[in-house]
């Protein structure tokens, strides 16, 4: 499998960004250095090249860190004369150069992937549609795992150069920040995203004015503008319904991810579905295809067909074949409960403009959006929608192929559940957005000069096996050291704006040590991923934990929904272990996780626990990105870990049985977990050579690399998209991908 991000963007060793520039290149003026620096902060290419990042951090380390990493930000603080200035003290013209050029080279190159592979995408892109977007911390439009797996994906399409094309909304107040009162309960604050302050700009049509689009509804109108984000060489959409004009309720719309009724819900995935295809349609943009990343922007597909009568003159139901044969839909959702209904009057309120532009009746409508058409009692699904109006249609990983396949087996009442046309493209994280400068470092030294563009092949990533162990060691140890200083800052300033003691702010400064087995738990806190699984038994966990031989430590991070109470529980029965005199320094709880806190325990800890109640976990990506650092993977066999665990590459919680009872099934859970930790990953870890060295732990995390770095690549998933979706979707050569 050959894999290419263009050459472009990596240098070796023999180039780094510090090597001297052409003389010519440092003749900058102030302002000419300032448009530069600015160019390269307003493409998020630079969120993904450590040196250029390092650039930025440089300029002032402790804005830097106080600006949530925000270069737009940062750069409002300098003026042209001070940046020279500080930049000549620091000696960065000539890597500003290199990055810029580096940058220009990037996106002109012409040599890619996708050129090669996918050529009929280059007079028909690919629309992609998700609710959220997880590029940056410093671009707060995402909440968690659906949309740094957006974020990922459009980076790796621009990394293969895919013509791809997103859309999104624009959250001004994005997800809530999270913070812990002193008994532990979750409290929501929502900060106001300063448009100068982001790497946005309008989206303008051919008239030169922003675009803005309408969408009608039985109760009026909700105007939405459009902004334009650039993702290396994907351009984001992203519309906005704060618009003079829409009533107070309408121009709030899009303030906040996930807020607010089913009403606010529908309103918000009709401007996203509805109102993004008429934005690309107003931009110019002619679709090849379709991709509906979950069912949250599946009313695209009615604008679409609409599109179809309006400008072509075809019938409805001709409309609907041609549409269908574009769509390409992803559901991440492995019950039925988590699939967005809604009922007969929402459905009417907001589609009825839409029926009506159709011609066809209620009934009908609303029969696209049920299982059974005529049980005028089960509400309007949008998953089913998706489902009937595509005609490619894919899981997240192989166990939830089979689990989306039975749920949905009644949609196609004449064929076995194995023949239920749902196939599967496991996720996969995006390389270098996830790999640590110290790990990238230490696999220049050791892979093919070229293997930045050969991710996606297995014998690049052998190459580990060859690596000193101690090198390995040192390396991860090192990260591990960053995660502790990280998570002690954070403990300290959480202390701080509590208003607790000194002393108490003076022991979250000392909290944990680097030579004890650190795991770490970080996702959504919703109960079926059962964070508190391994605090069933705190007597037996303070065993593990006060070992004075072979100690364990527990780091945690997670949000609740703020309607989640049961989660929010979770959360405070964790937090307040920190009172436990026995658990006190050893188990501890950061606050607001998102991608920044992400990135450090991802890194740095020495196992990612994952224990969801089988099979409810899609797919789960955090623990890929574990692996490409080093770390090692304990996970019950559901999601993405069902396919990936081989006996040598981590750990595997139980055998993947499940019981009809939750709570046997979470008994049966609990002691596997003791059973492994007790009997496996802590002797393991501690089991050290003459030199201090757990060989047989670094040869199993060497093994993890070799053989998944490569399979759960984001490149990967994204190729698989490529072959297996977009290309005959846009008219090319079909490619199964139910047994992917």
């Amino acid at each position: 499998m050959s894999q290419a991000e263009d050459s472009s963007t990596r240098v070796g060793p023999a180039s780094h960004p510090t090597a001297s520039a052409p003389p010519r290149l440092l003749e900058l003026s102030p302002q000419n250095l300032y448009d530069k620096c600015v160019a390269l902060a307003r493409n998020l290419w630079w969120s993904w090249h450590p040196e250029v990042t390092n650039l930025f951090r440089e300029l002032d380390p402790i804005r830097w860190r106080q600006l949530d990493h925000n270069p737009i930000a940062l750069l409002a603080e300098f003026t042209p004369e001070r940046l020279e200035a500080r930049a000549a003290e620091l000696v960065l013209y000539s890597r500003i150069n290199q990055a810029y050029r580096r940058l220009k080279e990037y996106m002109a190159a012409e040599s890619t992937w996708s050129n090669v592979h996918a050529g009929v995408l280059g007079s028909k892109p690919v629309v992609y549609f998700s609710a959220e977007f997880g590029i940056h911390e410093s671009v707060p439009i995402y909440s968690g795992g659906l949309g740094v797996l957006s974020g990922d994906h459009i980076k790796s399409a621009s990394g293969l150069g895919i013509p791809l094309i997103a859309v999104g909304l624009f959250y001004k107040q994005g997800y809530f920040r999270q913070q812990l009162d002193i008994d532990g309960y979750q409290h929501e604050e929502y900060l106001q995203s300063r448009v100068e302050n982001l790497p946005i700009e309008p989206a303008l049509g051919a008239d030169g004015k922003q675009v803005q689009v309408q969408i009608d509804t039985r109760s009026g109108s909700i105007q939405a503008i459009v902004w334009k984000l650039t993702v290396g060489r994907v351009d984001l959409y992203l519309l906005d319904s704060d618009v003079e004009g829409n009533k107070p309720e309408d121009r709030e719309l899009t303030s906040r991810l996930y807020g607010g009724d089913t009403r606010v819900r529908i309103r918000q995935e009709l401007v996203l579905g509805i109102g993004g295809v008429r934005a690309i349609r107003a931009l110019g943009i002619v679709p090849g295809v379709y991709h509906l990343n979950e069912g949250h922007s599946v009313f695209a597909t009615l604008e679409a067909v609409r599109g179809r009568m309006d400008r072509d003159g075809y019938s409805y139901d001709e409309s609907v074949r041609r549409v269908a044969r574009q769509t390409v839909f992803t559901t991440h959702t492995p019950v039925p409960a988590g699939h967005d209904r809604f009922d007969s009057g929402l459905i009417e309120e907001h589609l009825g403009p839409m029926r009506d532009a159709l011609g066809i009746s209620h009934d009908q409508l609303m029969g696209l959006g049920r299982v059974e058409p005529h049980n005028f009692n089960e509400p309007f699904c949008m998953t089913v929608l998706g489902l009937k109006l595509s005609r490619r249609a894919n899981a997240v990983s192989a166990l939830h192929g089979h689990v989306s396949r039975k749920m949905w087996s009644n949609l196609w009442p004449g064929r076995i559940e194995e023949e239920v046309p749902i196939g599967h493209i496991t996720n996969g994280v995006h390389v270098p957005s996830w790999l640590s400068w110290q790990m990238l470092q230490l696999y220049d030294r050791i892979f093919p000069a070229n293997w930045f563009r050969r991710m996606g092949e297995p014998d690049v990533w052998q190459k580990i096996h060859e690596c000193d162990p101690g090198e390995l060691w040192e390396t991860h140890y090192a990260l591990k050291n960053l995660l502790l200083q990280f998570v002690r800052r954070r403990l300290s300033r959480q202390c701080r704006r509590r208003g607790e003691c000194d002393e108490a702010v003076e022991l979250a400064r000392t909290v944990l040590d680097p030579n004890t087995l650190t795991i770490g738990f970080a996702r959504r806190f919703a109960t079926y991923k059962r964070a508190d699984l391994v605090l069933s038994d705190l007597d037996r966990l303070f065993a593990l934990i006060s070992n004075p031989d072979r100690p364990i430590q527990i780091i945690f991070a997670g949000k609740a929904h703020p309607a989640d109470e049961p989660g929010k529980s979770l959360i405070r029965k964790i937090a307040n272990l920190r009172h436990d005199n026995r658990m006190a320094g050893r188990i501890v709880f950061v606050e607001d996780y998102d991608i920044n806190v992400c990135r450090h325990l991802i890194q740095g800890v020495d196992v990612w626990l994952n224990n969801p109640r089988r099979p409810l976990e899609a797919s789960g990506t955090s623990g890929e990105k574990v692996v490409l650092n080093g770390g090692l993977n304990c996970s019950i066999l559901d999601g993405w870990w069902a396919e990936a665990y081989d006996g040598r590459n981590g750990f595997a919680i139980g055998r993947g049985e499940t019981h009809a009872r939750d709570e046997i099934t979470d008994q049966r859970d609990y002691d596997a977990l003791y059973k492994v930790l007790e009997t496996e990953v802590i002797p393991l870890f501690y089991e050290r050579d003459a030199d201090g060295l757990p060989r047989e732990w670094i040869k199993m995390m060497m093994n993890s690399i070799s053989s998944l770095a490569w399979r759960f690549s984001a490149h990967r998933m994204v190729m698989d998209y490529a072959r297996a979706c977009y290309v005959p979707a846009a008219g090319g050569v079909s490619c199964d991908m139910t047994n992917r």
